[in-house]
């Protein structure tokens, strides 16, 4: 277990980084424009945005734990980040040493009850996987279990010791941080810090919970029970808890692994379009899929009995996702404006899924959906690496800053969804480079036409029944509102408006004085250190707006009450 000095020492270390690029970023994002300055705090943007991630993912790696998890998790927020920061994320992994097995061996000891001889009747120390919240050991099951089980081989996950009481520690530090961020104005009008944090904690508590993964293994099992394409590792339960997991050994040809492929005589581009079937299946069939499906929870097993057929195996279902019905609607929605490249109905869908606040101005988004879809709609990735890059910079730039601009957050389940899509699109194309993610998207948008011309009829009677109550009620309702405009009753009620302007004027512009001299004053404390020259020349100026924000008012005149 953790000393408890060193969690209060992780715990201040996390407040530290945070609260240091909080206050450099307030300075430069916010201070330095108000005073017409922004062309200076632009010019070092990229390369400032891009040191902050770079020492994140130090930190990351140095302190393990959710700390990864987090820098893995904002790498996807697009929506939220800009590229700087995710582009410099995107490779952070469990950077991790092993746990000695003494360690490991205490821990599984204690959980099970059992010696591990007895428990099992191999277990390797060697770890096979190690991890930031576990590790995984080959071992060979007791005779009794596997007389039980059917089979002998098995992997053992188990859980780095203390981990428990790091994640604790962590997420009051994300809960901490969020709560300081949910105070300032464009960050609160952006996202919700607090409830995305409370949406990774509990995706994170659950992955700690081995009976809660191995729950989601029997799930998905279930779901593909009948379908011969798909697998999924046996629970052991008799020794699993909720710090060990005992699955069944499927380890077999990685999926990316072309050449074992070929030589096992299986075709890597069939594989490619199989894998993306299944992964849609998931999505627009079951609503319950595997969110984190990179090539190492994934496993190509040949069928002994049948020359060249083959089963898809997934493993680590630490990380799933559930698409709840009203979600699945507006990604059918999204499907079909996709396969459409129709970017107004693409924005609609969008809408419809909850992404977009109904306030938000699209119209510049449909520009740019309709000028994407123009110009990329309907490319393979071969067929996209011929584009020149200048042209993708140019676009993506210009999309992410308007992205950017709208009042625009991806829910917790939307991401887990652009995740497992973004896996599945990158291992798709490894396995094949001329693989087409709209071939594998049309199908299912074939499917969803019918069902919708189908219902095409039903939608355009409703509409027509609508219409008609409403041109029916129109003329009553038009004869109620003349009768109350002539006879004196349709009024706009005015409070003393004009007397409490003034005061309203005179306290914001104490408030503007006050936020400029704390700017001012931070700002000097935040340049003294690498420019003393400008940091005490900023803390000295900053005096006159505090002598504004305490005395405006005291003697001019106070106006009505």
């Amino acid at each position: 277990m953790p000393d408890v000095g060193n969690l209060r020492a992780r715990y201040r270390r996390i407040l530290r980084f945070a609260a240091r690029y909080i206050v450099q970023t307030w300075w430069y994002e916010l201070v330095l424009p108000r005073f017409g300055l922004a062309g200076v705090a632009a010019r070092g943007r990229t390369a400032r945005l891009t040191r902050i991630a770079q020492r994140f993912h130090d930190l990351a790696v140095d302190l393990g734990g959710l700390m990864i998890k987090v820098g893995q998790y904002m790498s996807s927020r697009l929506d939220v980040l800009p590229p700087e920061i995710t582009r410099e994320l995107a490779g952070l992994q469990d950077e991790v040493p092993p746990v000695p097995f003494d360690a490991i061996r205490r821990l599984a000891e204690a959980e099970l009850g059992l010696p591990l001889e007895l428990a099992y009747a191999e277990f390797d120390p060697e770890p096979l996987a190690a991890a930031s919240l576990g590790q995984a050991h080959r071992a060979r099951l007791a005779p009794i279990d596997a007389a039980d089980m059917g089979y002998a081989e098995a992997v053992v996950k188990v859980q780095r010791p203390g981990i428990e009481q790091i994640v604790e520690v962590d997420l009051a530090a994300l809960r901490r941080v969020a709560g300081w961020l949910s105070r300032v104005g464009f960050v609160a009008r952006r996202v919700d810090l607090p409830a995305l944090v409370e949406e990774f904690a509990t995706t994170s508590l659950e992955e700690i919970d081995y009976l809660h993964e191995a729950q989601n293994a029997e799930r998905f099992a279930a779901s593909f029970a009948a379908d011969p394409r798909v697998a999924a590792p046996e629970v052991v339960w008799e020794r699993s808890t909720r710090r060990v997991l005992t699955l069944a050994d499927v380890t077999a040809i990685k999926v990316n692994d072309r050449d074992a492929l070929l030589a096992a005589g299986i075709d890597p581009k069939a594989v490619a379009q199989q894998f993306a079937a299944v992964m849609f299946d998931q999505l627009f069939r079951d609503g319950y899929f595997h969110a984190d499906p990179h090539p190492g929870n994934i496993f190509v097993t040949p069928v002994a009995s049948s020359g060249g057929a083959y089963q898809l195996t997934f493993i680590d279902f630490g990380m799933m996702g559930e698409v709840p019905d009203s979600l699945r609607r507006g990604l059918q929605q999204l499907l079909l404006a996709v396969a459409a490249r129709d970017g107004k109905r693409m924005v609609d869908a969008i809408r419809g899924v909850g992404v977009l606040l109904p306030t938000a101005d699209t119209a510049e988004l449909e520009r740019a959906m309709t000028e994407l879809f123009a110009r990329f709609g309907g490319m393979g990735f071969a067929e996209l690496a011929q584009v020149d890059e200048r042209e993708f910079r140019r676009f993506a730039l210009e999309f992410g800053d308007l992205v950017r601009t709208l009042p625009f957050q991806l829910p917790e389940n939307f991401l887990l969804i652009i995740r497992s899509m973004s896996l599945t699109s990158g291992l798709c194309s490894s396995l094949d480079p001329t693989f087409n993610i709209w071939d594998a998207v049309e199908p299912y948008a074939a499917q969803l036409l019918r069902g919708e011309r189908g219902n095409i009829v039903q939608a355009v009677g409703r509409e027509a029944v609508s219409v008609a109550g409403t041109a029916w009620r129109l003329p009553g309702r038009l004869d109620g509102v003349i009768d109350r405009i002539e006879g004196g009753r349709l009024v706009a009620n005015s409070p003393r408006i004009e007397q409490r302007m003034a005061r309203l004027e005179r306290v914001a512009g104490r408030i503007v004085s006050a936020v400029v001299f704390v700017g001012l004053f931070l700002g000097g404390i935040q340049l003294r250190a690498d420019e003393p020259g400008w940091g005490i020349t900023l803390m000295v100026v900053s005096v006159v707006p505090l002598l504004h924000a305490v005395f405006a008012g005291v003697f001019g005149p106070r106006g009505p009450r």
